[in-house]
C-alpha cells in the first residue's frame, strides 16, 4: 500500500493596528518576498478603499504600490480563488462581511498561506467588523502602532475628525478617508464626542 501523501499545511497571518502604522507597507513587503520565492499569489482589497491609487492597487502612505483585485464580500473572494494559488492576501479586511472568517479558515485548511490586513478598531475604539474573529483564528499576529500626533507617544487608536474636531459617537462606523479625516492617537489623547462616561461606559473611579 502506498504511503498517503501529506497535504501541505496552511496558516493565517493577520497584520493589524492603527491607521498610519505601516500595515500596507508590511503587506507589500510580504507579497514581494512571496513572489521572489516563486509562489503563486493572489492579492485582494475591499472595493471601498480607493483613496490613493484607485480600486486596482494597494498603496502605502510612503507611495509604494502593488496591484490588487477589488472584492465586495466574502462570497466574491471565495469565487475568485484559483486552484493553483499558494498565497492569498486580503487588504482592508475590516470592511468585509463576517463571512470572511469562514473563507479564510477554508483557505488555510486547503493548504494556503493567508495574509489578512486590516484596522482592528473603529474610531470609537471598538472591534472593527470581522477583525476580532480573524485575530482569534490566526497562527501569527503582527500588531503595528504609529506615533500619536498630540503627545508623541505610541498610537493605538484612530481619531476621526470632522472639520478638524473629534467626531461624535453616533457617526457611521465605515467612513473611508486619509489624513484629512483621521489621525493616529494614543489611548489618553483619543477623543469621541458624546461617548458614555469612561469612554466604554465604565465607571473608571470604581476600577
Amino acid at each position: 500500500m502506498k504511503k498517503a501523501q501529506m497535504r501541505r499545511q496552511g496558516w493565517i497571518e493577520v497584520v493589524t493596528g492603527v491607521m498610519f502604522s505601516g500595515k500596507s507597507e508590511e503587506l507589500i513587503r510580504r507579497i514581494r518576498r512571496a513572489l521572489i520565492a516563486g509562489r503563486q499569489v493572489q492579492l485582494f482589497k475591499s472595493h471601498l478603499d480607493d483613496r490613493y491609487s484607485g480600486k486596482f492597487q494597494i498603496s502605502s502612505h510612503d507611495g509604494r504600490t502593488i496591484d490588487a483585485e477589488p472584492i465586495s464580500d466574502s462570497n466574491e473572494l471565495r469565487a475568485k480563488i484559483l486552484p493553483t494559488t499558494e498565497v492569498v492576501a486580503i487588504d482592508e479586511a475590516q470592511f468585509l462581511d463576517d463571512g470572511i472568517t469562514q473563507v479564510v479558515e477554508l483557505l488555510a485548511m486547503a493548504g494556503k498561506r493567508v495574509i489578512v490586513v486590516g484596522t482592528d478598531m473603529d474610531f470609537r475604539g471598538e472591534p472593527f467588523g470581522p477583525m476580532g474573529a480573524l485575530l482569534a483564528r490566526a497562527e501569527e499576529v503582527t500588531k503595528l502602532t504609529a506615533i500619536c500626533v498630540v503627545c508623541g507617544e505610541r498610537a493605538t487608536r484612530n481619531q476621526r475628525l470632522i472639520d478638524g474636531k473629534p467626531a461624535t459617537v453616533d457617526g457611521p462606523t465605515i467612513q473611508v478617508g486619509g489624513a484629512e479625516s483621521y489621525e493616529a492617537r494614543c489611548r489618553d489623547c483619543h477623543e469621541v464626542l458624546d461617548q458614555p462616561k469612561g469612554k466604554l461606559g465604565l465607571d473608571e473611579a470604581n476600577l
